[in-house]
């Protein structure tokens, strides 16, 4: 009798995960390509509904890349690459990611970093927590998002801070450094915040990790996004 090969069922989920991503950054760059071709050419109406497709795109596929690089660390197979890297070039390419869809909705988002300053981090684990904190923040900004950084008691701290309404008093009692799982009267996964904790904890430097929070205040009295890495 023929042998039949054993697969994997979250190898399998993985790969198709990885499939579905790819298939949706070509639909959400297609997307952005209508909208600019025919941006003065439609009524606002429909590009309001096109802008809103494009971000549900786009928080999409940064879930699918949030659940396979967790995939990956679980499995001990992600390339961490934790090196000196320039914090400001790293927020503007964050910011550069979502700038046609802000742009759209008329947001202004205003990066504050000082050129000069260097950190040890992952790039790409790090830019998907910050993309991560700005699409949220579209979600819930009235019309500014602040990203900044700066350099505290020997920690980088990154601030994502928009002037919406803030966090709800129930979020901002919970820890968001463990895995609440899902709530199913909200529809949440809390798949980001999950994420984005697994990523500063893997910071470390001596007895110091990384560490995610949320407030409300900052520059805009709004929501405050914070990833402090040692």
């Amino acid at each position: 009798m023929p042998q039949t090969e054993d697969i994997n069922f979250s190898d399998f989920i993985a790969s198709s995960i990885h499939d579905m991503k790819n298939s949706l950054n070509i639909q959400v760059g297609f997307l952005e390509h209508l909208m600019h071709s025919y941006h003065d050419k439609v009524d606002p109406n429909t590009l309001d509904q096109l802008g809103h497709t494009i971000y549900e795109a786009g928080r999409m596929n940064v879930n699918l890349v949030q659940i396979l690089s967790l995939y990956k660390l679980g499995n001990s197979i992600y390339p961490i690459d934790i090196s000196e890297r320039s914090v400001t070039e790293m927020l503007e390419e964050v910011v550069l990611q979502n700038q046609s869809i802000m742009k759209h909705k008329g947001i202004e988002i205003i990066v504050d970093c000082a050129p000069d300053h260097y950190w040890y981090f992952d790039r790409d684990l790090v830019g998907g927590v910050l993309v991560n904190a700005l699409n949220n923040a579209y979600n819930y900004t009235q019309d500014k998002i602040r990203i900044a950084a700066d350099i505290r008691d020997d920690q980088l701290e990154i601030r994502v801070e928009d002037n919406g309404k803030g966090y709800p008093a129930r979020m901002l009692n919970e820890n968001v450094n463990s895995n609440k799982g899902v709530n199913f009267s909200t529809g949440s996964t809390g798949l980001g915040f999950y994420f984005s904790s697994r990523v500063a904890a893997m910071h470390k430097n001596g007895e110091r990790q990384g560490v995610l929070t949320i407030e409300n205040g900052g520059a805009y009295n709004g929501g405050c996004f914070v990833l402090t890495l040692p």
